[in-house]
């Protein structure tokens, strides 16, 4: 049984490892698209500015890049078995964030909402799959006693 464990969490990271890695490689297009649906609230444009004076990137590039490092990075750890409840737990609120802002179904009509009806219960599925991995034990199950209680 640990060995389907352990190939099913790194097939399961694959998506995490690859979609990360793709968000970097085209970081331009990563934060067009965080620019179109991300917006930052009033009360922290004073910080996003100072951050962008420093970075010299704009808050979309800066996100992009941290989107994709967050989802390669934790996909890897996850695969390797290292911190993968916790890099499950950051996994499952990254997605919470990421559906709310990208397939907000709820406040769309037609065809478009039923595909991002769809992306979001697909996030629901992965994100009940990060709870079975946050939650598996490392620890070896306890044997039982042979022919019940004593």
């Amino acid at each position: 049984m640990p060995a389907f464990i352990t190939v099913g969490r790194v097939l399961f990271s694959v998506l995490f490892i690859v979609s990360g890695a793709s968000k970097l490689f085209d970081i331009a297009a990563t934060a067009e698209g965080i620019a179109s649906k991300v917006v930052i609230p009033a009360v922290l444009t004073g910080f996003t500015t100072q951050i962008e004076g420093l970075t010299g990137l704009p808050t979309a590039h800066m996100l992009a890049i941290a989107v994709g490092a967050l989802e390669l990075i934790c996909g890897v750890f996850i695969a390797l078995n290292l911190g993968a409840r916790f890099f499950s737990w950051v996994l499952a609120v990254f997605i919470v964030v990421a559906t709310f802002y990208y397939h907000d179904f709820w406040n769309q009509t037609g065809p478009e909402a039923r595909n991002n009806m769809i992306h979001a219960l697909k996030n629901l599925s992965l994100i009940g799959a990060l709870f079975i991995i946050a939650g598996i034990d490392r620890r070896p199950p306890k044997a039982e006693p042979i022919g019940g209680e004593a």
